[in-house]
C-alpha cells in the first residue's frame, strides 16, 4: 500500500504562521479524499513534543533523528535524507533535494516574495528560500502554487523543467457561523467592540500593517484587533499608533487566537484589512469573505486574483486610498452587505477538498511517473 507522507515541521515552528494552516488543513483533506490503496502520514524533525504535529486521519507525526536546524542544513545540502513514505508532499521549501529513486516528491511554493521584495525578509531568510525554491523547480516532480500569480513569478525568477500546478486552498470547518453562546462568551472575554476593523496574519513589516495605522488617522473612530503572532522585523504596533496620533486602545494586538475565536472575529468584523506588500494567496481573505466579512486588500496581484473582485483593491503604501475604502465599507451599509454577499459567492469557489483531490492527482501522476523509470 503505498503511502503520501507530508513534511508537517512548520506545525513545530516557533511562528507557525499562514504556512502552518495550510499543512494542517491540506493533510486533513488529503486524508479524507485519499484515493483507494493510499495511506497520508506526516514527518517531523526530532522535537522534545512533536505533539502540535498530530493531524486527525494522518498517521504520525513519524519523528526523524534529526532536530529541527540539523535536517534544514541537511536537505539544504542536499544530504540524501528521504523522510520516508512512497511519495513525499513539502508544504514549505523545507525539503529533501529530489526524490529517491522509484518514489516522488512534490513541494508547494507559496510566493515569490524573497525574489520581489527581499526587503521584507532577513538576509537569511531571502538567500535560503531563492536557493530552496531554485532547487525545488529544477529537481521535484513536481511544483504546487496556489495562485496563477506566483506561478507568473516563479517562471520569470526561477524558471525550471519541473511542472507548476496551481492549486488554491479553502476555508476549515472550524471557522464555521459560531453560535450565539460562542459568540458572547468570546466578545466577553475578549473584550470585543461593537464595530472594528480585523487585521490576521504574522506581524511583519510585508503585511503593511503601518499602512493601515496611518489610515486609521484619517477614518470615524473605529478601533483595529490585530490577529497573529509576533514576527520579525522588530514591528511595534503601539509606537505606530503613537506615531499617528491615534488615541489609546484604537490598535489592539490580540496575538494568536484559536480558530474558535478567529471565527467570531471574521464573523463580526466590519470590514478584513489586507494591506499586504506581498502574498502568495492570502487566506484571511478568503476566510473572511466566507464569514460574509467585507474585505479591503492592497492590489497584490495574487490578493487581486483570490478576491475575484469582491473586495475593494487599493495601491500598495497609498494610505490615503486605504483610509477612503475604509470609509465606504464603514458608512455606505448598502455596498458593505454587497460586498459581504459577494464575497460569500467567491469563497464558495475555494474548498480544501478541491485542493486535496487536485494533489492527489499530481501525487498519482508523479508517482506513476517515478515507478515507470525503474520497471
Amino acid at each position: 500500500m503505498p503511502e503520501l507522507v507530508v513534511v508537517a515541521e512548520q506545525l513545530l515552528a516557533p511562528v507557525p504562521g499562514g504556512t502552518a494552516r495550510y499543512t494542517r488543513e491540506l493533510v486533513r483533506a488529503l486524508a479524507a479524499t485519499a484515493p483507494t490503496g493510499w495511506e497520508v502520514g506526516t514527518v517531523v524533525a526530532r522535537h522534545s513534543d512533536p505533539s502540535a504535529a498530530i493531524i486527525p486521519g494522518a498517521n504520525g507525526p513519524r519523528v526523524l533523528s534529526l532536530p529541527r536546524r540539523a535536517l534544514t542544513a541537511a536537505w539544504e545540502r542536499g544530504l540524501p535524507l528521504w523522510p520516508g513514505g512512497d511519495s513525499v508532499h513539502a508544504p514549505t521549501p523545507l525539503a529533501p533535494a529530489r526524490a529517491k529513486s522509484g518514489r516522488s516528491l512534490v513541494v508547494t511554493v507559496h510566493d515569490t516574495v524573497p525574489w520581489t521584495h527581499p526587503e521584507t525578509l532577513t538576509r537569511r531568510g531571502v538567500s535560503w528560500h531563492q536557493r530552496m525554491i531554485t532547487r525545488a523547480v529544477e529537481r521535484a516532480d513536481a511544483v504546487v502554487v496556489p495562485t496563477a500569480a506566483v506561478a507568473a513569478d516563479l517562471s520569470r525568477y526561477a524558471p525550471g523543467s519541473t511542472q507548476v500546478n496551481v492549486i488554491g486552498e479553502g476555508v476549515p470547518a472550524s471557522l464555521r457561523e459560531p453560535s450565539d453562546a460562542v459568540r458572547e462568551a468570546v466578545v466577553r472575554r475578549l473584550d470585543v467592540p461593537r464595530r472594528y476593523l480585523l487585521a490576521v496574519g504574522t506581524v511583519e513589516p510585508r503585511k503593511g500593517l503601518d499602512v493601515l495605522i496611518k489610515a486609521l488617522a484619517i477614518v470615524p473612530d473605529v478601533p483595529l484587533l490585530v490577529v497573529g503572532a509576533q514576527g520579525w522585523g522588530g514591528v511595534d504596533l503601539a509606537a505606530l499608533a503613537r506615531a499617528a496620533d491615534l488615541d489609546s486602545g484604537r490598535v489592539r494586538h490580540l496575538g494568536a487566537v484559536s480558530d474558535a475565536d478567529l471565527s467570531v472575529l471574521l464573523h463580526s468584523a466590519s470590514a478584513l484589512v489586507a494591506p499586504s506588500q506581498a502574498e502568495g494567496f492570502g487566506l484571511p481573505v478568503l476566510e473572511a469573505m466566507a464569514a460574509g466579512a467585507p474585505v479591503v486588500h492592497s492590489d497584490a496581484p495574487a490578493l487581486v486574483e483570490v478576491a475575484g473582485g469582491a473586495g475593494i483593491s487599493v495601491p500598495r503604501n497609498d494610505f490615503r486610498a486605504l483610509a477612503r475604502a475604509l470609509r465606504t465599507v464603514l458608512t455606505d451599509s448598502d455596498h458593505a452587505a454587497a460586498m459581504a454577499g459577494a464575497g460569500r459567492l467567491r469563497a464558495r469557489e475555494y474548498t480544501w477538498e478541491n485542493a486535496a483531490r487536485l494533489a492527489w492527482r499530481v501525487h498519482e501522476r508523479c508517482y506513476a511517473a517515478a515507478r515507470a523509470k525503474i520497471t
